[in-house]
């Protein structure tokens, strides 16, 4: 009974607990006190959009640049059209459908008017009030902002389970249109938009619309750095520079291919692990996420461990690599690298390290070294490595013969992907945090980014090789070949069983890209030990991850086997850094010591770390 009663209290205006009225004086910001410049700038406004539609139409009209963005717009309407037959074919089903979506915006649209009559209202807990892109106050405190919030969220969270509950679509479709949905919706939010938006119609009734002139004006130079496409700017690139304040660990280039640089970085320790140390990094990124700066650099760090570390830098490619294909990158680039190794220092035995896709050319290169009797790698770490693509995340949505056919015909007269179009893919992952923020803060606040070291780093992409980048996604996203025991490389087809070296398989709990129940699932292919770990964040901050920072966590646990929750429940967490443990597992293989190694000990070397090739931008 108290609590019942507890519950229906009210305060002296008849307001139960947690109910804040509606108060018509916080409508004073949103009042327009300037019209005639306010009507001035929104003209220069249209003026500066003028302008970046016109560079997007220059290289359109030129030839230079032939447009494709109907394409994907085919394949998603396709997509989503196979979803609405499954709801309008049936007049019970699309009843039922209309019925759940009108009633949710009736519920709400009854409380919105009661709470502006001045009735009370229940606090009901909301699911969305973490949601960073509704953190003013006032998408709560005002009641037309709250009711666009929430009948955004009710058509969303409509629209998802349409997908989730059609039946008969094959998973895949129903992969691309719950990824599609996700997509549309992030578009559509009502932070999105100058009038549906608290804070930017109120900086937009403050400045006069000056924040608009500002934002259109970035938009038309961002296009036109793009050369027609839009270049997002996410950070202030004038404040880093590679080699000044980036990637500063000393070393020295000692040997370069058609595809890749070779980098050694000197020794800080009196002694060394007898085994050198052979870092293997995804093309589709630059190898300096590894190295930003000096406190987070997982290089320097592991040369303070006493690794001689050597890194793979990948060249940025153009139409003279159109051919390099995953043999090649094998054998120019890894291959290259062992042979660079061990010129250098003598060793026949190294210690290898494949990140993300890296690891994946990493584990197809180990295979076929099984097989022709290469035994220089002894022991592999991968870093969010897919060797197995049945559980591969939203990036399969981008991976059908359709689209794979129509990015090979893209490359056909280029020679290569550019870079752009792998980082919008990237982005689209998580388009809610890594593009829309991002629109609304340049182009509709006309505020600059802030220098962030990270965001440089994934917007200094990087080409793909036409040769190299079919072969990817053909043998690993649409067929997944290596895991099937199918892949050719080398005219030899690859088992992962030949594969019996110790592995070390890092995972991270968050991955977007490499989903940590896949890198589990793809540790079970291996002919050797794996050791599974699973670190806490995401595919970037759960691996570089300094000790000293004390962050997040990461997960050990028994043998790689059965199913990955169960490995997950029975899993020992341990706070801070997985670095440490790697470190005692690499030396529990092999733990001798010898002199710190002069770097490039007789050889010459071509230039000062971190070389030229990691400069080149697309």
């Amino acid at each position: 009974m108290a609590d019942e009663r507890k519950a229906n209290e009210r305060d002296a205006a008849g307001n139960k607990p947690g109910f804040q009225p509606f108060d018509p004086a916080t409508i004073e910001p949103y009042i327009v006190k300037d019209p005639e410049a306010l009507t001035v700038n929104f003209a220069r406004t249209i003026e500066q959009l003028g302008k970046a539609a016109s560079a997007w139409l220059a290289p359109r009209e030129s030839g230079e640049k032939v447009d494709t963005v109907s394409e994907p717009m085919v394949d998603m309407v396709k997509t989503l059209s196979k979803v609405s037959e499954y709801w309008l074919t049936d007049p019970r089903r699309t009843l039922e459908a209309q019925t759940l979506l009108l009633g949710s915006y009736f519920n709400i649209w009854s409380r919105t008017l009661g709470r502006l009559s001045g009735e009370a209202q229940d606090a009901a807990p909301d699911p969305h009030g973490k949601d960073k892109r509704f953190a003013d106050e006032d998408w709560v405190k005002n009641p037309f902002f709250d009711f666009l919030r929430q009948a955004y969220f009710v058509t969303s969270d409509w629209a998802e389970k349409l997908v989730t509950d059609a039946e008969g679509l094959d998973e895949h479709t129903r992969h691309k249109a719950g990824f599609y949905v996700k997509q549309i919706a992030s578009a559509i939010s009502p932070s999105n938009f100058v009038t549906t938006n608290p804070q930017l119609y109120r900086e937009t009734v403050a400045s006069n619309g000056a924040n608009l002139v500002r934002g259109m004006k970035m938009l038309a130079e961002d296009i036109a750095a793009g050369r027609g496409d839009l270049k997002l700017r996410q950070t202030d690139t004038s404040k880093f520079a590679i080699g000044e304040n980036m990637a500063l660990t000393p070393g020295k280039v000692l040997a370069q291919s058609d595809v890749c640089q070779v980098i050694q970085y000197d020794a800080t320790t009196e002694k060394v692990l007898k085994r050198p140390l052979l870092i293997c990094p995804p093309w589709i990124n630059k190898f300096y996420i590894l190295d930003l700066n000096p406190a987070k650099s997982f290089i320097k760090w592991a040369v303070d461990q006493g690794h001689t570390v050597f890194v793979i830098s990948w060249v940025n490619p153009d139409e003279r690599h159109a051919t390099k294909d995953w043999e090649s990158y094998a054998r120019e680039g890894i291959g290259f690298a062992l042979d660079t190794i061990s010129q250098a220092t003598g060793e026949d035995e190294v210690n290898a390290i494949g990140y993300c896709v890296g690891g994946t050319l990493l584990a197809a290169t180990l295979a076929l070294h099984g097989q022709e009797g290469d035994k220089r790698i002894r022991t592999a770490t991968l870093f969010t490595t897919q060797v197995d693509f049945t559980h591969a995340g939203d990036l399969k949505v981008f991976a059908d013969e359709e689209q794979i056919d129509l990015i090979e015909r893209g490359m056909k007269t280029t020679g290569y992907l550019d870079g752009s179009k792998m980082a919008t893919a990237f982005n689209m992952l998580r388009a809610s945090e890594l593009i829309w923020p991002y629109f609304v803060n340049n182009y509709l606040k006309g505020q600059d980014p802030m220098p962030f070291d990270l965001l440089y780093w994934n917007s200094d992409s990087t080409r793909m090789p036409a040769a190299n980048h079919s072969f990817y996604l053909r043998n690993c996203y649409l067929n997944n070949t290596l895991a099937k025991g199918e892949m050719t490389l080398a005219g030899k087809t690859l088992s992962l069983k030949d594969v019996k070296i110790p592995i070390y398989n890092l995972a991270t709990r968050e991955d977007h890209i490499a989903p940590a129940k896949s890198v589990f699932v793809g540790s079970k292919f291996f002919g050797g030990k794996v050791t599974y770990v699973m670190a806490g964040s995401g595919h970037i901050a759960g691996v570089v991850n300094p000790p000293d920072k004390m962050k997040y966590q990461y997960w050990t646990g028994g043998p790689v086997k059965g199913e990955f929750e169960d490995w997950v429940e029975k899993a020992k967490e341990t706070p801070g850094s997985w670095w440490p443990h790697w470190h005692d597992w690499i030396k529990a293989q092999d733990d001798r010591m010898v002199p710190a190694r002069k770097t490039g000990g007789t050889m010459n070397s071509i230039e000062e770390a971190p070389g030229s090739y990691v400069r080149v931008r697309a």
